[in-house]
């Protein structure tokens, strides 16, 4: 009778010892055909896949999303009708922190979701704010770049990320968001999630509409100080990773309720500004927020490599009822998210277990790692006359409709009269923070500000502060020490 206890190679057959490897001699050399010595050594040295160039540090679990409310008036996606529950995948991380980073410094974080639907994989891919950084795409790598390490001294460096933010002036709004409490959240149980951008939404009928979506926290947005984030950030680098696997395992299952705000479609063209911009948000006295659900994390990964670590999110990943808007960062991220997965795990990254959809006909075939495949008889074309599956417009809907809306051009729209750049971030200094919040962001940026070495750079810093709020401005040049003279802003 076999003994299934028994240690195997990787392909099934039983091992000597796992002590000892074959050798001349007891203290001779090791033989070349000791070939489970040499299996184990080349497993060891590719254990890993390559991190995420961005959001490399992070920590999931899985769980259900029911919908409560009633949104199918604006969209026929199956997961968001009446009293559907599908399950899912949540990962949270940090977006410039790379794997063995500290979970609590001061950075936005992912909200990265993924439902299993029966009309396939539907991924959300966002952060814990609604607005980001830039709102074109082709500022992505450089504004990564400006956020990770000096090739020379491999440090991070204050000078480049200033130097960048206060050149991209867009960048204000989330970086007010950054500095401020929201910017260090106590744990990711305890912090809101956002789509961020706009998407849209087409109904039973094929009526269109423009949507945001937000995930509120069910446990209270909790905060930590700067001085309490440092603190653990020397004590338990993974810290958040922790929290949120020991509530789930404790039976505390964190929730959040999403709702969306809807836009009809037509009134992008005349709105205030770009609704497609993603640095700002839609004041929601305008598109008020609708409730749609619940989402339940209640299951903790099994395997964090095979579960957390090669789950891929893209945010190209749509159902119908769901496409995209033209949000130039979302159009950029439907290409480079998808194409990182093929780079990082492999070309047939969708086909591991935490990424593979309920239900697949797909006609891609072979690569590296090929594990599914259709019965040797099927076609592997299409069209095709023996039975195969075949496309279905009226499955897939007409989900399109903006893209001839105009002609090809390489600019920014100007067509709304309140596209600024400072504004929203203003209003969130001066009407959505208290004075107290106020304060520790003064106190926050100045910190920061306080590593930047060089004088001229300073001074565009407090520039482009005064653009947001001009109290602000001049409250962070009363926190920040006087400069001795250093080499000045290359010409």
């Amino acid at each position: 009778m076999t003994d299934h206890n028994v240690t195997t190679t990787n392909s099934g057959a039983p091992v000597a010892s796992d002590d000892h490897s074959h050798s001349v001699g007891a203290d001779g050399p090791v033989v070349l055909h000791d070939h489970y010595l040499v299996e184990k050594l080349a497993q060891f040295n590719r254990e890993r896949v390559p991190e995420r160039v961005v959001h490399a540090k992070g920590g999931g679990a899985f769980g259900t999303f029911v919908t409560t409310g009633d949104v199918s008036a604006y969209t026929r996606a199956s997961l968001f009708q009446p009293g559907a529950k599908v399950d899912m995948l949540a990962r949270f991380s940090t977006v410039a922190g790379e794997q063995g980073s500290p979970d609590t410094w001061r950075d936005p974080r992912g909200f990265a979701l993924k439902f299993y639907t029966e009309e396939g994989n539907y991924d959300l891919v966002g952060n814990n704010t609604p607005v980001f950084f830039i709102r074109d795409g082709i500022k992505f790598p450089d504004f990564i770049h400006s956020q990770k390490r000096l090739p020379g001294t491999n440090l991070r460096d204050h000078d480049m990320q200033w130097d960048f933010w206060t050149l991209s002036p867009e960048s204000a709004h989330q970086v007010t968001w950054l500095m401020g409490d929201r910017g260090l959240p106590a744990s990711w149980r305890h912090m809101d999630g956002f789509g961020s951008h706009t998407y849209q939404w087409i109904n039973a009928a094929g009526a269109k509409f423009w949507v945001k979506y937000h995930f509120k926290t069910n446990q209270g947005i909790e905060i930590l100080s700067q001085a309490a984030a440092d603190q653990i950030a020397g004590e338990d680098a993974d810290f958040h990773i922790r929290d949120l696997s020991e509530a789930i395992a404790r039976g505390e299952f964190p929730t959040w309720t999403l709702s969306v705000q809807v836009m009809p479609y037509a009134d992008a063209a005349s709105y205030r500004f770009n609704p497609f911009d993603l640095t700002k948000v839609w004041p929601h006295a305008d598109y008020p927020l609708i409730e749609v659900g619940t989402m339940t994390l209640d299951r903790n990964p099994e395997n964090y490599f095979a579960q957390i670590e090669q789950a891929t999110f893209a945010p190209s990943n749509f159902v119908p009822g769901i496409a995209a808007s033209p949000d130039k960062m979302l159009l950029a991220r439907i290409f480079s998210y998808a194409d990182a997965h093929r780079y990082r795990v492999g070309t047939n990254h969708a086909q591991l277990p935490v990424n593979a959809p309920l239900h697949s006909n797909s006609y891609s075939k072979d690569g590296a790692m090929r594990f599914g495949f259709r019965d040797a008889s099927a076609p592997v074309y299409a069209p095709n006359s023996f039975g195969g599956p075949h496309a279905s417009p009226a499955a897939h809907g007409d989900d399109s409709g903006w893209e001839s809306d105009g002609e090809l051009v390489r600019s920014a729209a100007t067509l709304h009269p309140e596209d600024d750049d400072f504004g929203q971030a203003g209003t969130l200094v001066r009407e959505v923070l208290d004075d107290a919040a106020r304060e520790r962001l003064a106190n926050n940026i100045a910190g920061h500000v306080s590593k930047v070495t060089i004088p001229e750079l300073r001074v565009r810093v407090l520039e482009y502060w005064a653009n947001v709020d001009a109290d602000l401005s001049a409250r962070v040049a009363s926190l920040l020490t006087p400069l001795a003279h250093v080499a000045p802003l290359p010409a």
